[in-house]
Formats: structure tokens, sequence, C-alpha cells
């Protein structure tokens, strides 16, 4: 069961066992055995769904952009993030062989549906001062926004036609976006912050503080990394990268 359902437990595969055959296993030997059938409990790769249509055209995207280097400074890349209350433990496992990491059967598909907390919108997220020169820099650069709703309404396509450059973006692809890296980084620091926060306004404090806090050499090197995310999902042909 553990090779058609990747993210089952021992714990579970142990009681399943037990109820059908009535015979007592432990977890222990459960994971023993798959261990000796060179299974592993590896954290996921989290991602999306991705149709061969999405993989499709995310390999033209990547494609047409595959010998960018210094336009990648040129982009302000923004996205929303869903920070939640609770904290997730991170202990969701799947079984899977070296190799596996990137198979549609042993990625984690993010979770869309409506949880405590607050959800923040996009922001600018490279440490920019108010001034002049930065409003002049914003003007001449290229805006990058996922296809959600809301970002594809007719009211507000009519006015970025009008006032700014659109990056197009492939639907299905936060792991081309390092702002999503971003988001990640802010949330590890708020699971180290205990207790929790008891409410939307202290979380958003919270998220405030552990943003303004993020070297700005880390954020420098999530440009850098654009080369290579596109360089990885040319190589999976559309598919997932380790982004």
């Amino acid at each position: 069961m553990a090779v058609t359902d990747r993210s089952v437990t021992s714990r579970t595969v142990a009681q399943q066992i037990e109820s059908v055959m009535h015979h007592s296993v432990s977890a222990r030997t459960i994971r023993r055995r798959l261990q000796q059938s060179d299974l592993s409990a590896r954290r996921p790769l989290l991602g999306l769904p991705l149709t061969q249509k999405h993989k499709r055209l995310r390999y033209q995207w990547c494609d047409e952009r595959e010998m960018w280097a210094a336009e990648w400074n040129e982009i302000v890349f923004t996205d929303e993030s869903r920070i939640c209350l609770q904290h997730h433990d991170g202990r969701i496992r799947v079984w899977r062989h070296r190799g596996e990491r990137m198979l549609n059967s042993c990625v984690m598909h993010r979770h869309t549906g409506p949880s405590p907390g607050i959800m923040i919108g996009g922001r600018y997220w490279i440490s920019l001062s108010h001034s002049s020169s930065t409003h002049c820099r914003l003007a001449t650069s290229i805006f990058q926004q996922d296809n959600a709703l809301p970002h594809v309404t007719r009211i507000v396509q009519r006015f970025f036609n009008r006032h700014i450059e659109l990056l197009p973006w492939p639907a299905r692809s936060p792991d081309l976006s390092p702002i999503e890296n971003m988001w990640s980084t802010v949330a590890q620091r708020l699971t180290q912050i205990t207790p929790p926060a008891a409410t939307p306004d202290q979380l958003w404090q919270r998220v405030e503080a552990a943003w303004s806090t993020v070297p700005q050499e880390h954020i420098q090197s999530l440009f850098e990394s654009m080369p290579r995310r596109v360089a990885a999902v040319i190589f999976n042909n559309g598919g997932y990268s380790v982004y």
C-alpha cells in the first residue's frame, strides 16, 4: 500500500494489516521492510497539479528566457500568501525511491482552501528607499504577477495596459517565482516564535517584523537563482523543479 499511497504512515499500515490479517505487527517492522525495498520516508516536494498543457506552457516560457541573466533584476516580483494562525507541524512524509522526488505521486499538492489567518497582498520585496530614484526604477521595471482571478479582470488589465509593462506568467508556476521562497523564509521565522499568534492582528505584526529582518543578500541570491529555476523546468520538460 505504501507504494500506491505514498503519504501513508507506517503506523496506519500496521493497523490495517492487523485488522485484515488479525496479526499484530509493529510500525517499526513496517518501516524496516519498506527500507529493505529501498523506500525511504522523505519530506514531499510541494506543488500545484500540472496538466500536460501547463507543462507545455511552462516549458515554452522558460525556453524563451533561457538566456536571461541581468534581465531578471528589472522584474518586480509580487505575490499573495496565506499565513495561518496554526503552525504546520511539518511532519508529512512520502515513501519514495532515490530519484523519485519529482514523481507526481510523490508531490504533495498545495492546500488552497480557507484557513484561519490572514491573506497578505503582494508587496515589493527588494529593500528600496522612498525617493525619486525609487519611483524612477519602479516606473521602468517590469511587473510580475500570477494569473489569479483578481489579477485578470478587465478593469485590472486595462490599468496595466495603460501604465505598467507586465511579464507574461505561466499558470501554476510558483516554483518560478523567487518571492515564494521569501514567503517560506518568513513562515519559517514565524514557527520559531512561541506561542503562536493568538489573533490576526498579532500575526500581521509578526509577519512585518520577520519580513524586515531578511538580509538583502538573501533577497539578491533569490534573484540570482532565476537562471537555475528556468533551466530546471526546461530539464524536466515543463514539470516540477526543486524550488
